[in-house]
């Protein structure tokens, strides 16, 4: 497992350990009862990809351990309403604050501005996470397939178990999934798993290269019932042609859109989506 993923996890399960002594497993558990349904993030996507357009995960975030700083303007409110103008499928949000510069709060905000589903975009390996992103309003949850990996001997093993357990809990709090991988053994994992949603992340989290040959190599291991999303990358119109040439329609991207003036116009002009007029917010 790369240093960065492991200082993460570890640096992870330290704040859990926090935040379980603020509040209980069973504290937070009873609040969901009193929650709105989800907005749908999975019917979302499929929406737009039935129509014959392209479904974009646009995602906010400040910063990130390989490219520090990206937005120093950051208003996720705003962020969101520029996106959901701009055509976006759905928002992604990162709420990791010690290596994303992330809050839940953003989460909140976000939601708040728009009528978009959106990702809680976490390092999550505990079922009181899962209970907390849907205490704080997201619609899904970022399950990494490489967060649950260990090396045995020259074996990487990865917990199945744990991930089904996850999967079905968020399944059973209204919580869509969208599980990532990086390569062939953890796809494999993922194929295992009853989500329709699975995510190729392009970035290499040793030496953080992107390579969009991840996505269309890994591409041809999955069936029509469930979806590619092509991650991390995607920065030009050639990049978007070439995934979409090669059957890939679903996509999440953060940089290219944080890096310009207006993030909803970036994601229209790199997507070609239509002008979308505000929602009325739920």
């Amino acid at each position: 497992m790369p240093d960065i993923l492991h200082r993460i996890l570890h640096r992870k399960a330290e704040e859990i350990t926090e935040r379980k002594r603020k509040l209980s497993l069973d504290d937070l558990a009873a609040r969901v009862a009193d929650l709105d349904v989800t907005r749908g993030f999975v019917a979302a996507i499929d929406a737009k990809l039935h129509d014959g357009h392209p479904a974009v995960i646009a995602e906010i975030k400040k910063a990130s351990p390989s490219k520090g700083l990206i937005r120093a303007d950051f208003n996720p409110g705003e962020i969101a309403r520029s996106y959901e103008r701009g055509g976006a499928a759905c928002l992604s949000v990162l709420t990791d604050a010690d290596f994303f510069q992330g809050h839940e709060d953003y989460l909140r905000e976000a939601r708040e501005a728009c009528s978009l589903p959106i990702l809680r975009k976490d390092f999550i390996v505990d079922e009181y996470q899962v209970y907390e992103s849907r205490v704080i309003g997201a619609d899904c949850i970022l399950l990494i397939v490489a967060a649950f990996a260990s090396k045995e001997g020259d074996d990487v093993i990865y917990d199945d178990a744990a991930l089904l357990e996850l999967s079905m809990l968020a399944a059973e709090l209204d919580l869509d999934v969208l599980v990532e991988v990086h390569n062939e053994d953890e796809l494999e994992v993922a194929l295992d798993l009853p989500v329709p949603l699975i995510g190729v992340n392009n970035r290499n989290l040793r030496t953080f290269e992107t390579s969009l040959g991840t996505s269309l190599t890994l591409k041809d291991r999955v069936g029509a019932d469930t979806a590619i999303v092509a991650e991390s990358g995607i920065h030009t119109l050639e990049d978007v042609r070439k995934l979409r040439s090669a059957g890939i329609h679903t996509f999440l991207v953060g940089e290219a859109f944080m890096r310009a003036a207006d993030p909803g116009a970036e994601l229209q002009k790199l997507f070609g989506t239509s002008p979308h007029s505000p929602s009325h917010k739920h």
